[in-house]
């Protein structure tokens, strides 16, 4: 008999993999947490029926949310990163040595319980002195913070559900008054494909063009995500992502990617027709 796991994307559009077995299932306080075994993306991390990563391709989504803003900021070494618990982002994080502190906000302890078991090679780096975990809601953590970080990382899932209240102007808000004075915030904005996803993702960049004086969208391609056509937000109190962007400097640090370039940084930032007549829309 075969196993298939499918996610809807719309109420006319399925993603389908077909998996050989179910890892892990648990309903936390918070959502249910399904790990598959998959034969084309390896192992799955699904919430609420919506998949978070996969083993074949979360490297785009954890590159292009961490270099990108770390090479725009010289010397970033207080972070935060608010959202799913898994640990690829922290991974990336600590592989620069200007990196002091790292706070993660989790919501849900099981994910982050399961994901130490399940996803090894994204957890591999929670246990890091360098590394706080901080299970709590993240928009009551946000608002006891002031002028404390260099980066936001809101690497959370989409705007529906227990993770509504991570894109609303009160939230952006408090990051604004996190953050230092030449700090940046990155989130994930969805994908501008279907109607409703490019909607919640309209809302998210009015908010945040709204609150911070430069943001910007880039744009980068997951396969296992929404029509494959993922965006990040990028948003700073002082830094643009390409005026203030120093390749060399960059490369001197000798990091080893997969997707991420110093040329496709500036490319990710060069959206196609469409999207910037959505943004300029709601800006």
């Amino acid at each position: 008999m075969e196993l298939w796991f499918s996610e809807n994307h719309t109420a006319d559009v399925k993603f389908s993999l077909r998996v050989d077995r179910q890892l892990y299932s648990a309903e936390s306080e918070y959502q249910k947490i399904d790990i598959f075994d998959s034969r084309e993306f390896g192992r799955v991390l699904v919430l609420d029926g919506d998949i978070m990563l996969t083993e074949r391709d979360e490297f785009v989504y954890d590159e292009m949310i961490v270099h990108v803003p770390m090479a725009v900021h010289p010397s970033a070494s207080n972070i935060l990163i608010i959202g799913v618990g898994d640990g690829g982002v922290v991974r990336e994080l600590i592989r620069y040595p200007s990196v002091e502190n790292i706070d993660l906000v989790e919501m849900d302890p099981l994910v982050v319980e399961a994901c130490r078991k399940y996803l090894p090679n994204n957890a591999c780096q929670l246990d890091n002195p360098k590394v706080h975990i901080h299970f709590e809601n993240g928009l009551k953590y946000m608002r006891r913070h002031e002028n404390e970080y260099d980066l936001i990382i809101i690497d959370s899932p989409d705007p529906f559900g227990p993770s509504e209240g991570l894109f609303t102007k009160e939230f952006y808000g408090s990051c604004y008054k996190a953050l230092r004075e030449d700090g940046i915030m990155v989130n994930q904005q969805g994908s501008p494909f279907y109607k409703e996803d490019s909607e919640a993702m309209k809302r998210s960049h009015r908010r945040i063009a709204s609150t911070f004086p430069i943001a910007r969208t880039y744009q980068a391609h997951i396969p296992s995500y929404a029509a494959g056509y993922w965006l990040f937000g990028f948003a700073s109190r002082k830094y643009h992502p390409i005026d203030d962007f120093d390749p060399e400097r960059w490369k001197a640090l000798g990091l080893k990617t997969s997707y991420y370039t110093t040329r496709l940084h500036v490319g990710s930032f060069y959206l196609p027709a469409f999207l910037e007549e959505m943004l300029l829309s709601v800006e």
